[in-house]
């Protein structure tokens, strides 16, 4: 089986791009996506073993992976990982800064530290990214840019420092792509809501007991699939959307919009796209797995 993409198969033919955090979720659809089309996908991330697994699939699949770790918080790092990956693969044409990361916690119980992790995992090290891209590649050779951002447009309630963060990148994608776009560099962001990706295995009591009910929240009356992210990034990167600058594309459902007074209805003639062959549905969303009980408050403490 291969990747079953909307896009011709060649549209990236002969081009690096990097993913950060393509060892899971998001990242793994999207380096699948992009390989399938031609690109020679520079896949980024802290976990060796997952990194090493996926570019192991593409190959597996016919596409061209490599893969190095770097924690993209780490200025030093990240400026050395992209002079790395130049010297070997030569121009970088792409980048999704992908990487990324929460958890769950109200605002009054989060500290400085806890804060300020999330700020640097979320915002900075896409900044330090970027930049660095910027600076050693795109600004002589052209490019695209898409940042990772999510559902923040009505504050992000049980997840403050990460929709503080994420509001801090879609500003950061606006002045980028002002800045940069005289070099030909274009900077875009995509903004999913709740998607069915393996991060959601990662959040365990109270918030693990609500993801099976999400779907209720969407006009769409589902949630979204990794593929239809990937989509949206792939075009965002492509020719297509060469006149495309400074834009940040909601992939929700709708579910960003409206209010609590407008009743939901039942769902009807709602089809969701999946062209990822390696897509697994995450265990919280499966029938089959146990799910903490709503009723007792005992399975509902999220656990330190």
């Amino acid at each position: 089986m291969a990747y079953d993409s909307i896009y011709k198969p060649d549209l990236f033919a002969g081009q690096n791009i990097i993913v950060t955090g393509g060892g899971s979720g998001i990242g793994r659809c999207t380096a699948h996506e992009l390989a399938a089309l031609g690109a020679h996908v520079l896949l980024v991330g802290r976990n060796v073993e997952k990194l090493k697994k996926v570019a192991a699939e593409i190959t597996e699949d016919g596409g061209k992976a490599s893969w190095q770790v770097c924690d993209i918080r780490d200025e030093d790092a990240v400026t050395q990982l992209v002079s790395e990956l130049i010297r070997k693969h030569g121009p970088i044409h792409g980048l999704v800064n992908n990487a990324g990361g929460q958890y769950p916690s109200p605002l009054a119980s989060i500290n400085q530290k806890g804060f300020e992790t999330i700020l640097r995992t979320n915002l900075v090290g896409g900044f330090l990214m970027a930049r660095e891209v910027f600076n050693q590649s795109m600004s002589k050779h052209g490019g695209a840019i898409v940042n990772m951002l999510a559902d923040m447009w009505g504050g992000m309630p049980g997840m403050g420092h990460s929709g503080a963060a994420r509001s801090g990148m879609d500003n950061f994608t606006k002045t980028a792509a002002f800045e940069w776009g005289y070099a030909g560099v274009r900077v875009n962001a995509v903004a999913p809501g709740w998607v069915a990706s393996s991060g959601m295995d990662t959040y365990e009591g109270a918030f693990r007991a609500v993801i099976p009910t999400l779907c209720e929240h969407v006009p769409l009356k589902r949630i979204g699939t990794e593929s239809e992210i990937s989509a949206a990034i792939v075009f965002l990167l492509s020719p297509a959307a060469a006149f495309v600058s400074g834009s940040t594309l909601r992939i929700d459902g709708a579910a960003s919009l409206g209010g609590r007074a407008w009743p939901m209805h039942k769902a009807q003639n709602s089809h969701s796209y999946n062209g990822f062959h390696r897509a697994y549905l995450p265990e919280v969303l499966r029938p089959d797995v146990p799910k903490p009980d709503a009723s007792n408050p005992d399975e509902l403490k999220d656990k330190e």
